[in-house]
């Protein structure tokens, strides 16, 4: 964990270098990271759970699968919308920042 740590550390003094970024544009590029890490990991577990749910419903009754399955996939694609609207807020936040003024 204390590599984790530092590593992060080590790149937020890269983010917080001045080479004339302002400390908004400094703090963005952070909060992007951090942001689109975060709904990566949800949305990854988000989509183990769903895909653990769908085999073990399959495997207690088989004749459900294709129902199962198509359910399976609309979770899948809300799940990943999600991540992808983090995406969206993200790239807004680091080309079209709306606190520079």
């Amino acid at each position: 964990m204390k590599k984790f740590f530092l590593l992060f550390l080590a790149l937020g003094a890269v983010a917080f270098a001045d080479d004339g970024k302002s400390m908004i544009e400094a703090y963005s590029v952070v909060a992007a990271g951090v942001g689109l890490g975060l709904a990566a990991l949800g949305g990854a577990i988000g989509m183990g759970h769903t895909a653990a749910a769908t085999i073990a419903g399959t495997a207690r009754n088989p004749g459900l699968g294709g129902k199962l399955m198509t359910t399976m996939f609309i979770a899948l694609a809300m799940i990943e919308a999600q991540v992808i609207y983090t995406l969206v807020i993200a790239l807004i936040a680091l080309y079209a920042n709306p606190f520079l003024g």
